[in-house]
């Protein structure tokens, strides 16, 4: 493995930077002062403004990998993108990781990345051009509905929604929640995961739809609130599905019993992509330990001279190094070996990257004293966001489950046994 930036990285990451450096910091009270006004599901202007000038900067669409090897992807369909690997978007995922919002203003922001890539990989020529071109333009944004209050998500074959035939239309009726990206009003279509067939082997019941936001029986029941926070504009809904209509031509993605297939190919690249901006998350709450810490005396001394404090900071430092080389080593193999083959660096990462910053984070909050835990310092809020990680796109349990179960595959009998209760699992 060779992680030394090529020229082009360089190139991007140096341009990226700058662009931070001239707009996107200093646009971050403007954020907050347009945030606070009024209703908190709107578009913010600041945001908007911010599009073309990315754009125009070649800084657009950075999270789209190449097609090549994709074997549902038609590449008829031009869009504006410079076609990254992974390991190349990596760095630039981290720079993005250090203002929560500015994603969006390079149209890198979840759950649209996902869904474009969904799009992407396994749309019609017909469903690209209505929703995947707009999506790529910034004109509007999408919602992926998966989980369920009802039942364990984290077992996805638990999913209750039912997709059925009705003549060519399909009738979905469910109730999912954590739809992120419901609360903007650009929010235009949802990717929604249900059972079409409740007699099928196991992993072949489930189906992935297309859902216009604006379809009769499509309501959303509450915003869901993270540790107080509302994540306005964005945000995470509660939707009630009921006796929704879509057409199957127009709605179906890929295939009937196929929403597996699907899901396995969108989150893989997710779940990195939430890791590498987290590593950006956690060097800002370091840097911020590390000001505040110099800034104050106590008992004669700056606190940053305590001993308690130099090993938080060391340890800080090492866990931010070694997560980033998991980070990339993780990417490098998507882009070599594909996501199946990389399943176990990806597991690997996704339990690493929150817990990580989440003890950063903790730290920084402390070496704030009482104002960490107010909105002054923002830690709080990068802290409830970070912890929502650990659950989004399948909890901690789940991926090191994957991670010990590869492990014990290795050694001996314990190989065959877990082999055998895998087949009989249909996995």
């Amino acid at each position: 493995m060779d992680f030394e930036y090529s020229p082009r990285q360089k190139d991007l990451i140096a341009r990226l930077s700058a662009f931070f450096d001239e707009h996107i910091y200093p646009a971050v009270p403007v954020y907050e002062a347009q945030q606070a006004e009024g209703d908190r599901w709107k578009t913010l202007q600041i945001i908007e403004d911010l599009k073309p000038k990315a754009r125009a900067a070649g800084l657009w669409n950075l999270f789209m990998p190449p097609s090549a090897g994709h074997a549902h992807v038609d590449d008829t369909f031009e869009f504006d993108s410079p076609r990254l690997t992974n390991l190349e978007y990596a760095p630039l995922a981290e720079i993005m990781g250090r203002v929560q919002w500015s994603s969006e203003v390079f149209n890198c922001s979840a759950p649209d990345t996902g869904n474009m890539e969904v799009f992407q990989r396994y749309g019609t020529l017909a469903q690209k051009e209505k929703w995947l071109r707009p999506l790529m333009n910034g004109e509007m944004r999408s919602a992926f509905l998966m989980t369920e209050p009802d039942v364990a998500s984290s077992d996805a074959t638990n999913i209750e929604t039912r997709i059925e035939r009705d003549g060519d239309d399909y009738v979905i009726n469910g109730r999912k929640w954590w739809s992120s990206g419901v609360g903007d009003p650009h929010c235009k279509v949802a990717i929604v995961m249900g059972k079409t067939d409740f007699g099928a082997q196991t992993h072949a019941q489930q189906s992935q739809v297309l859902v216009p936001m604006d379809t009769p029986g499509v309501k959303i029941v509450r915003m869901l609130p993270v540790f107080g926070y509302d994540d306005a504009p964005h945000g995470h809904a509660e939707v009630l599905l009921e006796n929704v209509r879509v057409p199957v031509e127009e709605a179906l993605l890929l295939g009937e019993g196929r929403g597996f297939e699907i899901a396995q190919g969108r989150l893989g690249p997710g779940r990195i992509h939430h890791c590498m901006r987290i590593i950006g998350g956690a060097e800002v709450a370091l840097e911020k330990m590390c000001r505040r810490l110099q800034s104050r005396k106590a008992f004669g001394k700056y606190v940053s001279e305590q001993s308690v404090w130099e090993e938080r900071i060391a340890q800080a430092r090492i866990d931010i190094e070694m997560t980033r080389l998991l980070c990339f080593k993780a990417a490098d193999m998507m882009d070599k070996a594909g996501n199946k083959v990389a399943r176990l660096e990806i597991a690997m990462i996704k339990v690493q990257a929150p817990m990580m910053a989440l003890r950063i984070i903790d730290d920084a909050i402390q070496a704030h004293g009482g104002g960490g835990v107010t909105s002054d310092f923002g830690l709080a809020k990068s802290y409830a966001s970070i912890r929502t990680l650990r659950l989004a796109d399948g909890p901690d349990e789940v991926h090191a489950r994957t991670v010990a179960r590869m492990e014990l595959s290795k050694h001996g009998d314990l190989a065959q046994k877990v082999r055998a209760d895998q087949a009989a699992r249909g996995r």
